[in-house]
């Protein structure tokens, strides 16, 4: 592709040929585009002209950059520069973003994105599964990777690099998928990842204490959530909010001054209101209303907080343009998404475990809330907490877990490089009662071993992850295998083979 096709609004110096794109200098390649963007831990200035030698024949980068390289005086540098195309932008990852969009063009013609603190993955999915239902070729992207017919590929990224993401979506668009729903990251979002995607609509779930080792404040966090409705997605598109969500409020008059429809979905108010919730044997029989009709949902999912997560994913789907009779039928048949409340096995004497990912204070809360009205007997959790993170939210998950549990086990998540007796230690200082169990297996195992009949586990924080970072090793570890191991331990356990 001819560099001027990628920018067809720029007066360039001179044209090239642009084989590929990347912001990885090494992964440049003759005929390049090198983004050299700036990082929080690196700047991809300072790795220009490793991609230059490997062939790269334009260069993206800020304008305080580019003055920089010209003050330099090494004459080969200056040699070597003569060759390359030079372009500014004071936001470069942004413009990256939008070029990545044409370069790998045509998109799927409906998209929509999700962002939140929590649920981002279950209502990606869920509109995946409704679209699905109604006879649409659908894809959801984001923290499990890609999911669509015929089509996995496991993500490391909640939301992927604009190269990898519009190349996902050139990929599933030439299969013949037309409904694409994603998660929007925080990280996703600041760095600029899903400029250039054209949005239908957007759904933002919740708000409460995340990633602030990133953002620094609370106030960044929102911000960077709240530019999906107010940058990324085009003036007129359909905004899904919580109503419950006290910043929901916020964002609306954002929406409105866009000129977005608005969906919103409450308990208390809400165009789509959660009327009544009863627990079911395999899941809630549930009672909601929209535009006067009155709808009853057996509704195969457990817990509270997931009812909401699928009307949320119901509200998108009808802003994508589906009726409500059909979208509401479908959640009849709605399905776990791996590592969110995902039932992992049965103890013979007919106690559960469940898997959920829930890693944040708000999160921790809302999962053990909704896992008591399913509970007879006593309520169990199994967490730790993530090394080189946010330390604050530690003694904040220990004070949940002490309030709404029953029995506590702390055990190690991912310690990364910090003493994971020292993370532990922090929960404990507001979970006294807990028992301080340092090896997530062993811990696992216990907590199965010590379940009576009508008891409820949960083990949290890592849901679909199939890793434990320790130092700079990343061992073997799944939660659901975890589990499993424990159940059949014990020689009583029986496992749910359909789990994942």
């Amino acid at each position: 592709m001819k560099l001027s096709d990628l920018l067809p609004d720029m007066t360039l110096a001179r044209d090239v040929d642009i084989s590929m794109l990347t912001a990885d200098s090494r992964q440049a390649v003759a005929g390049a585009f090198f983004a050299a963007l700036p990082g929080v831990l690196v700047d991809g200035a300072d790795f220009i002209d490793d991609a230059i030698q490997l062939g790269a024949v334009c260069v993206l980068l800020t304008p305080e950059a580019l003055r920089s390289r010209k003050e330099c005086n090494d004459k080969e540098q200056q040699r070597r520069d003569e060759g390359v195309v030079w372009l500014t932008d004071p936001v470069p990852g942004r413009l990256f973003a939008q070029l990545a969009a044409r370069f790998y063009a045509p998109q799927p013609q409906t998209m929509a994105a999700v962002t939140g603190t929590n649920g981002k993955t279950s209502v990606a999915d869920f509109a995946r599964q409704i679209w699905h239902t109604l006879g649409e070729q659908a894809a959801s992207i984001g923290t499990l990777g890609i999911e669509a017919p015929d089509y996995q590929c496991p993500g490391t990224l909640t939301t992927p690099d604009p190269v990898n993401l519009h190349k996902a979506l050139h990929d599933l668009c030439e299969r013949g998928v037309n409904y694409v729903a994603f998660e929007a990251s925080s990280h996703g979002l600041a760095q600029y990842r899903l400029d250039g995607v054209q949005l239908s609509a957007a759904a933002f779930t919740n708000f409460s204490r995340d990633h602030l080792d990133y953002h620094g404040t609370e106030e960044n966090y929102y911000y960077a959530k709240a530019r999906l409705f107010g940058e990324v997605m085009k003036p007129g598109g359909v905004a899904v909010l919580n109503a419950d969500c006290e910043i929901s409020q916020d964002l609306a008059d954002l929406c409105w001054a866009r000129g977005h429809r608005m969906i919103t979905v409450g308990r208390d108010q809400g165009d789509l209101r959660l009327l009544t919730q009863r627990p079911a044997e395999n899941g809630q029989d549930i009672t909601f209303v929209y535009e006067g009709q009155v709808y009853d949902v057996a509704l195969p999912l457990i817990g509270q907080f997931q009812a909401m997560n699928a009307l949320m994913a119901a509200a998108l789907v009808m802003g994508c343009g589906k009726s409500a009779e059909d979208v509401f039928r479908a959640l009849g048949v709605l399905r776990p998404v791996r590592g969110r409340m995902e039932l992992a096995g049965r103890h013979a004497n007919g106690a559960r475990v469940y898997v959920d990912y829930a890693h944040t204070p708000d999160a921790l809360e809302t999962v053990l809330t909704s896992l008591k009205m399913h509970t007879q007997g006593n309520l169990a959790v199994v967490f730790g907490c993530g090394g080189d993170r946010d330390q604050g939210k530690r003694p904040m998950m220990g004070g949940v877990a002490h309030r709404l549990a029953d029995k506590v086990y702390v055990t190690d998540d991912n310690p990364r490089t910090e003493d994971p007796a020292a993370i532990r230690a922090s929960i404990l200082s507001a979970c006294p009662s807990a028992e301080d169990i340092a090896d997530r297996q062993q811990a696992i195992d216990h907590a199965v071993a010590a379940l009576a009949a009508e008891d409820i586990l949960v083990v949290a924080g890592k849901g679909h992850e199939t890793g434990q970072i320790i130092g700079a090793d990343v061992r073997d570890f799944d939660d659901v295998i975890a589990v499993r191991h424990a159940l059949s331990a014990v020689g009583r356990g029986q496992v749910n083979r359909s789990a994942s």
